[in-house]
């Protein structure tokens, strides 16, 4: 990870020390840009960033047809509850032909064109560090992004205080963020299996058939798309029993029908974030991170 990572140790601590050590953490930034997605992580860090630096702090999203519908206005809502400023910016990431390939190292084409921009905003605005949500958890994950936030020096404040994410969601609550309780969100084109190429039409039907489940109930979902006429569903395990209701499942296979999806099929096996990291292989991961 970037700069001095000093992993902050401790033990069931209350909120008002979790939160004074994450201040302490933005303090020493002096000025920083957050790039703020408006999920319980960047919301945390931008709390944070507000209370150690005002306004030499801005929370900025980056906006992209992989964006999920629904996720701007949320994150504009959390930025105005929390009081801190905060801008958008149009990422051009679905221009990168290595970005549209989808290969395991997807991830990285997007956090470059995004911290890339970041680092641009930030030098017109004279801020001197970039800061994201990264938590300790994900230092243990296979997380391509997190290459390119070395490179271009991000700072992440969670993970420096050896924040997992069942602390960031504890001190997102005692700060009464909306979010504290929100779902991960990841970007759209997580769901599209590795080696199918990303196309904004793609992303459109996994967002609008997301969306129509969501209004029928299921909270943690994902629509994977193995190609472009199967859709393979994840959610919750105690959600699945839902798919027996003969309406609800009509009602699934034709709205999703309707989207181009031929074929539906449930995983059994419930909603996990990042299934598909168990297709890479070794072999894959050597030949694009070498």
């Amino acid at each position: 990870m970037n700069g001095p990572h000093q992993t902050c140790q401790f033990n069931s601590e209350l909120p008002e020390e979790l939160r004074d050590r994450l201040v302490h953490r933005l303090a020493t930034l002096e000025s920083c840009v957050v790039a703020f997605s408006g999920g319980v992580d960047s919301a945390v860090v931008a709390k944070a960033a507000y209370l150690a630096l005002g306004d030499n702090a801005i929370a900025v999203t980056g906006v992209s047809d992989s964006l999920a519908q629904g996720e701007l206005e949320l994150a504009q809502n959390v930025a105005r509850a929390i009081g801190i400023r905060h801008e958008t910016l149009q990422t051009d990431e679905l221009q990168d032909a290595e970005y549209l390939e989808n290969n395991p190292n997807r991830c990285w084409h997007c956090k470059d064109e995004l911290y890339r921009q970041l680092r641009r905003l930030a030098d017109r605005k004279n801020v001197k560090h970039i800061a994201n949500g990264a938590n300790a958890d994900d230092l243990h994950d296979f997380r391509p992004g997190l290459r390119a936030a070395d490179e271009y020096h991000v700072h992440s404040p969670l993970a420096d205080c050896g924040f997992d994410k069942s602390t960031v969601r504890e001190l997102a609550r005692h700060w009464q963020l909306e979010v504290w309780d929100k779902p991960a969100t990841p970007c759209l084109s997580s769901r599209v299996v590795y080696g199918l190429e990303i196309t904004p039409e793609r992303l459109s039907r996994i967002d609008q058939a997301e969306k129509f489940l969501r209004e029928n109930g299921f909270t943690n979902v994902r629509v994977r798309c193995h190609h472009d006429e199967l859709a393979r569903l994840e959610v919750s395990v105690e959600d699945l029993a839902k798919f027996v209701d003969d309406d609800v499942r009509q009602a699934i296979v034709t709205r999703l029908g309707e989207l181009g999806f031929r074929y539906v099929t449930i995983d059994l096996e419930g909603f996990r974030s990042g299934s598909f990291q168990q297709l890479v292989t070794i072999e894959e991961l050597q030949k694009h991170f070498r």
